[in-house]
Order: structure tokens, then sequence, then C-alpha cells
């Protein structure tokens, strides 16, 4: 790792360096996801971390956690809870003898653009200053153990945790030390054996949409991921759903049962239908629910009775929140002379539809000379999506509508440099220098008879810079991954500051 002579010399920069010296490679996650039995030692091993750090599962009791698990919406629902908690933190209405909550922390994933977004203090990413003390705080820890310890804690040999391990560590860290009282966590994968599950009573448990994803890893069967996701469920703290196709609710209720949970389906509730979300999609009106009645079960665990009940009425502090939600890169419009870029962070066959019904609601198609699809997915069945996207936005916008489809890699910068932030070494290298997946893309969406005219790119920048060269007003959708969508706004937002790039 990168360090300076003295501990307080350490820099931002370095702490990232070391981070993503965590990160595992292609091959050995590959190997990972295929051996069946890679999950079972998961919760054992974080917890012998957390020993190792200084703590024990119990001494996150404090900070009041409320865990998010599902497919998609699982972002969205952590941005409206925390916008809803922050509203009753600054009101003088609450019925608490003092304040509540004073300090409210979010753990979400991926980032977009830096690293330090994954860990929000009162809905902003924390500073480079305290996400570097913090850092090297936990880090400095882990290293003296392991250092002393002479046996690795993961099976496969590892002395120190991976890369999300550390993250789900240090936010944890993190919200302890400054002192959150409320702590939204959203799962990473999965939910049984996922590093967040580390927590002992959350406050309350909610599940999100699910949809086929990450099979190697949780299954092919929405039953058997929905059994993942149910693994949040906690004993002495109620469970929340939006309603599912009956595979996984059957599996969901079976599992509250089985762990003696108290559960509640939650459906759009009645006022929510009437609020202007600060988040766009109609789907969001499921997210924005189940936050709804997450924070009012939160709230009432916390000794403060707010009074949702069915949902006809809102509390003025639960719709204020509703309304002023932030979450980026979901449904965002970024408007430039002559640009319209609409983003969407979809990659999965289910919310590549709600993007498209998003996509087909925003501006006038009319108005624009050329609509252009922006698009990568570099580790699922990308050439199945490519048809998949076809077909779905086909039918949302009534018709073969695009004009060009550009299929390019997540690498950022036209000469291949990077923020050390976006780095990913856990996609293979060589399918991406070969552009093999957005090869394999373009043949697909070929087949599919589209009059557009594809293209390969090789940078997300390489990418914007031929689509403003489209003459008159043009659309663009970009969707297929968060990952895409964090470098694209990444090259719209600070592509011309250079100061926080390094040589790939």
């Amino acid at each position: 790792m990168a360090t300076s002579t003295s501990q307080n010399e350490r820099t931002y920069a370095d702490a990232v360096t070391a981070l993503n010296g965590l990160q595992t490679n292609f091959a050995s996650l590959d190997a990972a996801r295929k051996n069946p039995n890679m999950n079972l030692r998961s919760l054992p091993e974080m917890v012998e971390y957390f020993r190792r750090a200084g703590y024990k599962p119990s001494d996150f009791n404090k900070i009041n956690i409320l865990h998010v698990a599902g497919t998609k919406g699982k972002g969205s629902t952590c941005a409206f809870i925390t916008s809803i908690l922050r509203q009753y933190s600054q009101s003088p209405n609450t019925t608490a003898t003092t304040p509540f909550p004073t300090k409210i922390g979010t753990y979400t994933s991926p980032h977009l653009k830096a690293v330090r977004e994954r860990i929000q203090i009162d809905g902003k990413p924390i500073s480079e200053t305290l996400f570097t003390k913090y850092f090297f705080e936990l880090y400095d820890r882990l290293d003296a153990a392991r250092k002393e310890n002479a046996s690795p804690v993961e099976e496969s040999g590892g002395s120190m945790p991976s890369y999300f391990r550390f993250l789900t560590m240090l936010a944890l860290h993190v919200y302890v030390r400054e002192g959150v009282d409320s702590a939204v966590l959203e799962v990473g994968v999965g939910g049984e054996y996922d590093s967040t599950n580390i927590v002992e009573r959350p406050t309350v448990t909610g599940i999100t949409k699910l949809g086929i994803d990450h099979v190697l890893v949780l299954g092919e069967t929405l039953g058997k991921i929905a059994w993942h996701k149910a693994g949040i469920f906690k004993r002495g703290s109620k469970g929340f759903s939006v309603p599912q196709e009956d595979e996984g609710m059957k599996v969901i209720k079976a599992r509250a049962e089985e762990k003696g949970v108290e559960f509640e389906e939650v459906e759009v509730l009645k006022a929510v239908e009437g609020i202007k979300l600060g988040l766009a999609g109609e789907f969001q009106k499921g997210n924005a629910s189940l936050a709804v009645k997450m924070v009012e079960e939160h709230m009432k665990r916390c000794g403060v009775e707010i009074t949702v009940g069915d949902g006809t009425v809102l509390p003025e502090e639960v719709k204020a929140g509703l309304e002023k939600a932030v979450w980026k890169g979901r449904c965002q419009i970024i408007e430039e002379d002559g640009v319209q870029w609409c983003l969407d962070g979809a990659h999965t066959k289910e919310s590549i539809v709600e993007a498209g019904k998003w996509f087909a609601s925003v501006g006038e198609r009319r108005e624009y000379k050329d609509i252009v699809l922006l698009f990568n997915q570099q580790t699922r069945d990308a050439e199945q999506l490519a048809r998949d996207l076809n077909e779905i936005l086909k039918a949302q916008l009534g018709g073969d509508v695009f004009t060009h489809v550009y299929f390019t890699t997540n690498r950022t910068y036209s000469d291949h440099t990077y923020k050390p932030d976006l780095l990913s070494i856990n996609v293979s290298s060589s399918a991406v220098d070969t552009l093999r997946v957005q090869k394999g893309l373009a043949k697909a969406w070929e087949s599919t008879g589209s009059k557009a005219e594809v293209h390969v790119m090789e940078t997300i920048q390489d990418t914007v810079k031929a689509i403003r060269a489209l003459e008159g007003k043009t659309q663009v959708l970009v969707t297929g991954s968060l990952h895409l969508v964090g470098g694209f706004l990444e090259v719209v937002e600070d592509g011309d500051d250079a100061s926080a790039i390094i040589p790939n």
C-alpha cells in the first residue's frame, strides 16, 4: 500500500490505494462463485474480523439499524428512508423527550464516482478527511492483528477482509465513532450470508422487489433468491416486503415464520399515489411505501410515535422526505446544449423494463433528431440482456426508435486513465481489452433487425464525445450498469478535472 512517513501524512489517495488492494481479482472471484460452500463461513469470518478490530456484533445495536435487502430498488428505498429520517431530525414535532434521530448513517453500494459515497452521514458522503482517518484506524488494527495471527481468517487464505467486507466494517466503525443513532444498511448480495448480516438486532428489516440476479451465488429461481433475501429477518424485529411473485412471497413468509418474525406485506400506500416523489419512475411508489412503513416501525422501536396507519394520510415529515429524496444515477436527467442524457443504472431484465417505461415518459421524441442508446453490462449475460433490451424498449417506445446504439466498456477516459475510486479488478481484463463483451452486444443487437447504427467503443469518454458530435438535438438513454453510469458522471461532471486520475 502507498503510505507516507507518518500516520498523519497518509492521504485519501493512500486510503483508496490500500482499499483497492483488498479487491478480489477476476480469477479468484470466478472460482469462489463456483464453490457451493463459499457462503458457509462468511459470517463467522466477519465475526472474527470484527474481533480483531476490537468489536463484537452487539456493539452495533446502539446505532439502531434499518436493514434493506432485495434485487431492485434497495438503494432507492434507502434514499427514501434517509430522507424521511432527516426530516424528523430537523423537526420540532417529535414526541421523544430528546430529538431523534440526531445523526443518520446510510451505507449503500456500489458507488458512482467516489468510494466515500457508500458511507454517508445525514445524506452526504463522509469527507475525504474522515474517510482517511477512520480507514487507517481500522486498517491498522486489522493489519496488526494479521501479523500476530499465523492462520488466515478466510478459507481462501485471506488475512485481511476483502473489499466489500472491509467497507462494511468501515461503515459500522464510522457510525459508532461518529455517534450515529439511526443507520440504514443496504445488503450487498443476497442477505443470509452477506457481510451486513452481522447485525444482531436491527430495528426493522425490509425486502424490495425480487428478480433473477447473481444466480451463481443465490440460485436460479425466485424461491432460492427469496430464501437468501429473507435471511436478514431477525427475531424481535418486524419484517416487511413489497408484493412479490407467488414463488418468492411464499418463501419469504415461510422464513419469517421459521424465524419467529412478525411480517407485513406493503402495498403502495394511498397517500404515496398523490405525492410527487423525489425519485422518478412509477416503480418508485412501491419503494417509497416500503420506506414509510419501515420508518414508522423504526421510530416506534426507538421511542418515537408517528402515525402512518393505512397510509391514507401521512405526517408532513414523511411527505417532505419522499418529495426531497435524491438518488443519483437512477432515473436522472442531465440537460446539455443539444443533448438530453437520461440515466438509469438498470442491470437486470426486470429493471430494464422499468427503465424503458421511465424513458418513454421523458419528453417528446419528435423534438430530437437522434435517439441514442448508450449501454454496457460487463459481467452478466449481456448478449441476452441486449436482446431483451431491444424488445422491451420497442414495446415501451412504440417501435425501433434508436438511430444510434453505442456499446462501451466501463473504462472512463480516452487515454485509459481512471480515478482510483473507479478501479475494478473483478472483471476479466482480457475481455475488456479485446472488447469481447461489446462486440457480442453489437452482434446480438444487430440480429434483432434494428435499423440503428451500432458502434463499439473503448471508453466512456470516447462515446460521450461521439454522441456530442451528432448534429441536431439528441436524446440519450444511458443504462445497463451503475458502473457505466458512475463513469459517465465522472466524464460529464468532472471530465475537465484531471487532478484525481492515475494511469492504467
